[in-house]
């Protein structure tokens, strides 16, 4: 985590005014209908942080205000990157500036299952378009978060960034579970090219079943 020494002596982002400003920002990076650029290889100097926030609920906001042009948030969500240590930033060539994302910067909110080679397949869409199979490269985690939140999965969409799947696209997912062994242990779990993703052990799905 920066120290505020390091905040104040950081060159400040260079933005120009408001939302047009920061879609100059994304286009230095060379963001377009070309595809994702490559941020992972990037190495420009930290400029600052941003008042940029993207809530739990996908929702991007600048200044206190949502963004409420999707195809400029699509473009924003081209150039983030997430670092060793555990910040999200914009990156292009020439800088890279700080944000605050509250959970995951995407949301799963569709998923498709199919079979491929006789195996499995979980397609999954983000809020921002990216279209990511389930699998070793992309694998699922999960959190059991207490209360009534329950389970709450995790996709890697690219780099160190992640979706969290939307309600209804759990519960679908879910639907999808089933029992294997693991580590010589029961569990109830998904799989999706050909890589099989724990959620817990089935002893503690039953008890959980048991006690709704």
């Amino acid at each position: 985590m920066t120290s505020k020494n390091a905040n104040q002596s950081a060159p400040k982002p260079d933005i120009g005014s408001g939302l047009s400003g920061l879609q100059a920002l994304v286009e230095r990076a060379g963001s377009n209908d070309r595809g994702i650029p490559p941020v992972e290889r990037w190495d420009p100097p930290f400029c600052g942080d941003l008042d940029i926030v993207i809530k739990r609920d996908g929702t991007w906001f600048y200044m206190g205000t949502p963004i409420g042009r999707m195809p400029l948030v699509r473009l924003f969500s081209t150039v983030l990157r997430k670092d060793a240590d555990g910040r999200t930033y914009l990156v292009t060539p020439v800088e890279k500036i700080g944000i605050t994302v509250e959970d995951a910067p995407f949301i799963a909110v569709e998923m498709n299952a199919s079979t491929k080679d006789g195996e499995q397949v979980l397609t999954f869409r983000t809020n921002t378009g990216d279209v990511v199979e389930a699998g070793p490269d992309h694998p699922l985690r999960y959190e059991i978060v207490p209360r009534n939140e329950g389970v709450k999965p995790y996709l890697l969409v690219r780099g160190r960034l992640e979706a969290v799947l939307a309600r209804p696209v759990m519960y679908e997912l879910i639907a999808h579970g089933e029992e294997y062994p693991v580590d010589g242990q029961l569990m109830f779990a998904v799989r999706s090219n050909g890589a099989v993703f724990p959620i817990m052990p089935a002893e503690e799905l039953a008890r959980l079943s048991g006690s709704t």
